[in-house]
């Protein structure tokens, strides 16, 4: 009996080795090719976060975008996209995947683009300055130009 226990628990932990194994070294999916869940408009997206962040936080944290909108402007030491309209304080800050640092640095304010990212949250501007408040998503790709 206790043989049979002692290869059952071998059994065991061969698959549960390899499966850590696997889980480990798997790889993330490149955003270039996964399906985005929702697509939607740079401006659109700003006001559902200005209007009810806690609703649009409920939507869209954790999924995949694609957002199409005005470039704002390029931080390009950084890698960043910032899209929205000029008039708006708020804007969507795209952190661009390291192998699109260089597409996303050719980029020029007031193109319009799709970008496609996962949104990581809402940073509100609680200063009082009207700084305006930030839409985030990383890992971002250039869909379209």
């Amino acid at each position: 009996m206790s043989r049979l226990l002692l290869l059952f628990l071998g059994l065991v932990l061969l698959i549960l080795g390899f499966y850590v194994f696997r889980l480990y070294t798997g790889k993330v999916p490149r955003l270039t090719e996964v399906t985005a869940d929702v697509a939607v408009n740079a401006t659109e997206l700003i006001k559902l976060f200005e209007s009810d962040s806690a609703a649009a936080n409920k939507k869209y944290l954790g999924k995949v975008l694609s957002v199409n909108g005005n470039i704002k402007s390029i931080e390009k030491e950084a890698a960043n996209v910032v899209l929205g309209d000029k008039n708006l304080s708020t804007s969507i800050r795209c952190s661009m995947d390291s192998t699109f640092g260089n597409a996303a640095a050719a980029l020029k304010a007031n193109e319009q683009v799709t970008i496609k990212g996962v949104c990581t949250g809402y940073i509100p501007d609680d200063s009082g300055l009207g700084l305006g408040a930030d839409v985030v998503m990383n890992r971002c790709v250039i869909e379209k130009k």
